[in-house]
């Protein structure tokens, strides 16, 4: 952002004078890159809370960097309609329930790749996400995902200004790379890795556990790509969660099992309380238990959060017609 001569006079006059002023984002004028906040989302496909609990610190201290260092709880939970991939992620990144016919549903019911398909055909009607709300400030945003079905995002809104489908290792350092080269508003980095090998050998398989343990050295990849920037290192917040668990020796996840249901939720970065329970922050959210809410009453943490989250870490309004964390009162502090 350049000042101009004027603008500086005037500010050095307004605090002489004891004035304080705060300097506003305008859609569509680029921010200044040493104070604008920055969001990187990273959702693991199929990371259960049993594996962060049995691997520990040792096998996982990325993860529990994140975990110690920001606000968490290892008791969020997915959709309550289903409890796969790509209806959890589209409750991600538009902070809607799924079923259309059910106050304000995205209607993504399905798990495959189908290229004719876009969210708005789903639901029967305009449906907004974190990419096109960030895309109205005149900032950007990137999407790398290791599945080809999330094709769907980039159809659905193609305000997305990056768009990478890749292996989990080679997809990670594209963003790493993409991380410093760019310094985006919001990044989406999806790790399929665990699921995989949970549906192929088994959750808590020994397939399995080197997974999430391959995954945590990954999410240090772009945690050092972060700690590399000055810039970066400020200004960038961490949402970390799951679509869904695994339980231990199933190969599929039913979204009637607390396993699969139960999912982590960490929001890491500056001002973040250090270590905090999300729902001790956060009265007003209810703790599940074991148990699996419906939309009704006291609601838990959700995955579908992240997206009004995520605006509300870049100073920005929620999106237009979502019902999850819809007043942006979930609180890291």
């Amino acid at each position: 952002m350049t000042i101009s001569r004027r603008s500086l006079v005037l500010a050095v006059l307004f605090a002489l004078l004891g004035v304080t002023f705060a300097v506003v984002e305008i859609p569509g004028r680029p921010a200044d890159a040493a104070t604008t906040k920055r969001v990187l989302a990273i959702s693991v496909d199929g990371l259960s809370v049993t594996a962060i609990e049995r691997l520990g610190p040792g096998n996982l201290p990325n993860i529990y960097r994140l975990m110690r260092g920001g606000a968490s709880t290892r008791e969020a939970r997915s959709a309550y309609e289903q409890n796969v991939t790509l209806p959890n992620h589209t409750s991600m990144v538009t902070s809607r329930r799924i079923t259309p016919t059910s106050a304000g549903g995205h209607g993504v019911t399905w798990n495959d790749d189908r290229p004719w398909m876009t969210v708005q055909e789903a639901a029967g009607h305009p449906v907004s996400s974190v990419f096109s709300q960030v895309e109205r400030t005149g900032r950007s945003s990137a999407l790398f995902a290791s599945k080809s079905k999330f094709g769907l995002f980039d159809r659905s809104w193609p305000s997305i200004d990056r768009f990478v489908l890749d292996g989990d290792a080679d997809l990670v350092d594209r963003a790493a790379r993409d991380l410093v080269a760019n310094k985006r508003a919001f990044t989406f980095v999806h790790l399929g890795s665990p699921d995989h090998y949970g549906h192929r050998d088994g959750g808590m398989s020994a397939a399995y556990r080197a997974s999430v343990i391959r995954t945590d050295a990954r999410i240090g990849r772009l945690l050092r790509a972060i700690d590399s920037s000055t810039v970066l290192r400020g200004s960038t917040y961490v949402i970390l969660t799951a679509d869904h668990g695994f339980k231990a020796t199933a190969t599929d996840h039913s979204a009637h099992l607390y396993a699969n249901y139960r999912i982590p939720f960490v929001v890491w970065g500056p001002g973040v309380t250090r270590g905090a329970s999300l729902y001790r922050l956060n009265p007003e959210y209810r703790a599940p238990g074991t148990t699996r809410p419906m939309y009704a009453g006291a609601q838990p943490i959700r995955n579908g959060d992240l997206g009004n989250l995520a605006l509300d870490l870049l100073g920005l309004r929620p999106i237009p017609g979502s019902t999850l964390n819809s007043t942006q009162s979930l609180d890291i502090r």
